[in-house]
């Protein structure tokens, strides 16, 4: 057979993910907060994309944009999972009938307090909090919290001192951390400073004096020494205490004991008032502000005794496309082409522009549609997790059901890979609490009389209160915890049940023992 170069034409299939599709996959397992930096990013990039501010009316918003998540189509979830889309025109002549008009969040309820389907989803409007008055509500007219910083030289400048000594002061406020530590070594300091090291710690012993006690020290025995010797509370046994922390945390009492030269009941009161201290001091000041954690989805008792599932619109994006804007350019003819390499270069610019504009539009059409799907996606996960766990929000954790993404993907006709990337960065607000996504898909214990499973966190929950109901006197060891358990119909292994203890930091019974009677440890 000769050898040589041919040409052959062959046909077949193969799944290709296009830059569309994975921007929609990637959209799904964004939380709300960072699919709003995402959205910046492209309404930075696209001109025809265009951020909803205002209220606007209905009537412009029809006839000149679509309208993108937090504001768009609204759809009707059945228990079937199938979802039927109200068009963007129904939404808007709802919404601007007025508020009675549908309801506000997909809801769930009926006779006997089952889930059921209600009216379609209306997105609710975002904005600034403002009375009735239009002044700004309390939240923002509260002022900055005095930072440790500010706390601390507003009382250095009380405190005589030389000048040399106020550099040096200076210097040591400014090694300090969020939680009143000197981070930085006092013979280094002095040694920068050109300063005599007894100077130093002259100025350092002053500053250990300002309010609240415990700030400027070097150690964290050394700040609990400065807070006992406030209360004047810093005898030998104390300090003997303080010099063998590592004691301590090892609950090594007899060591304890034998270091202290005290009996039991003075060593346990020794504890209570070392554990009374504060050992980061400085944290009591304003810092850095606390995130708060928003939930992404909101779970709430509806009228009829059902439950409420709605998206967070507050933090959801708001875009809009400017088709009027893109129509008005398409329409515009290009100028005549003049004589010459100038006239041709024109057209050639309004060709290119007229290119870019419309590639501009399929992307923001089609982000406006991935928005669009990924609400509808989280919702139909979110509701049918709210379905499963139901008995967890009505009556606790011991009701938690052992769930998995596949019972989930299969009741909502879904990929298990979809519902792990909806489920993914995802939180929810339910009337037991926030949780994230994740935390309702738990593994199975088994029953010990071939019933319904039990959810390894709620096993997880009755070990925990089991052994905070125990007494000093009557400790459960993991055997008599696998022993109650199966009383009551799980059946779990004692090396289970200690790989749960040891998960949640809880000791041993015989060292809890010890360390409940020398009051270490609370007793039920």
């Amino acid at each position: 057979m000769a050898i040589g170069p041919r040409l052959e034409l062959r046909q077949g299939q193969a799944l290709v993910m296009t830059p569309q599709l994975q921007q929609a996959i990637k959209l799904l397992q964004l939380s709300n907060i960072e699919l709003t930096a995402y959205v910046e990013q492209e309404l930075e990039r696209n001109p025809l994309l265009e951020r909803q501010d205002g209220e606007g009316s209905a009537e412009d918003a029809r006839d000149s944009f679509e309208v993108a998540e937090g504001g768009g189509d609204p759809a009707r979830l059945d228990l079937d999972g199938d979802a039927s889309v109200v068009s963007a025109r129904e939404a808007m002549d709802v919404e601007a009938d007025g508020p009675d008009s549908g309801a506000d969040a997909y809801g769930y309820g009926g006779e006997g307090g089952g889930l059921g389907p209600s009216d379609s989803y209306i997105a609710g409007r975002g904005g600034d909090m403002r009375f009735e008055d239009g002044e700004s509500s309390l939240e923002q007219t509260l002022s900055e919290d005095l930072s440790l910083r500010a706390h601390v030289e507003e009382q250095w400048r009380l405190v005589p001192a030389s000048p040399a000594e106020r550099l040096i002061g200076q210097a040591l406020i400014d090694s300090l951390d969020e939680a009143g530590y000197i981070t930085e070594s006092l013979a280094d300091l002095a040694d920068r400073l050109g300063a005599p090291l007894s100077v130093a710690e002259a100025v350092l012993a002053k500053l250990q004096q300002i309010d609240p006690a415990g700030l400027f020290a070097r150690s964290l025995k050394e700040c609990l020494a400065l807070q006992l010797r406030e209360r004047n509370r810093l005898d030998p046994a104390i300090q003997a205490l303080l010099d063998n922390l590592e004691l301590l945390a090892k609950r090594d009492i007899p060591g304890l004991l034998k270091v202290c030269g005290v009996d039991q009941e003075d060593l346990t009161d020794m504890i209570k008032e070392i554990r009374a201290l504060n050992p980061k001091p400085g944290l009591v000041f304003g810092g850095e502000p606390v995130q708060t954690l928003i939930p992404d989805v909101f779970v709430r008792r509806g009228p009829d005794g059902g439950w409420l599932v709605e998206l967070n619109n507050d933090t959801l994006p708001r875009v809009l496309v400017n088709t009027r804007y893109y129509a008005r350019v398409a329409r515009s003819k290009p100028e005549a082409k003049g004589e010459g390499r100038g006239g041709e270069g024109k057209g050639e610019r309004e060709k290119a522009t007229k290119s870019y504009l419309s590639e501009c539009l399929n992307s923001a059409n089609w982000l406006v549609k991935s928005l669009d799907q990924r609400a509808q996606t989280i919702l139909k996960v979110a509701s049918e997790i709210v379905r499963q766990q139901e008995a967890f929000l009505r009556h606790g954790i011991d009701h938690l059901k052992p769930l998995n993404l596949k019972a989930v993907a299969e009741a909502i006709e879904m990929h298990e890979s979809t519902v792990s990337r909806v489920t993914s960065n995802k939180t929810m607000a339910t009337p037991r609490g926030i949780f994230e996504m994740k935390y309702f898909f738990t593994a199975s214990i088994g029953a010990t009389d071939g019933g319904d499973s039990f959810s390894a966190e709620a096993i997880r929950h009755r070990i925990k209160d089991l052994i905070d109901a125990e007494s000093a006197d009557d400790v459960l060891s993991d055997d008599k915890i696998v022993e109650i358990l199966a009383g009551k119909g799980v059946d779990i292994a004692r090396r289970t049940v200690a790989k749960y203890r040891e998960a949640m930091n809880i000791p041993s019974s015989v060292e809890r023992r010890r360390l409940k009677k020398a009051g270490l440890l609370p007793v039920g």
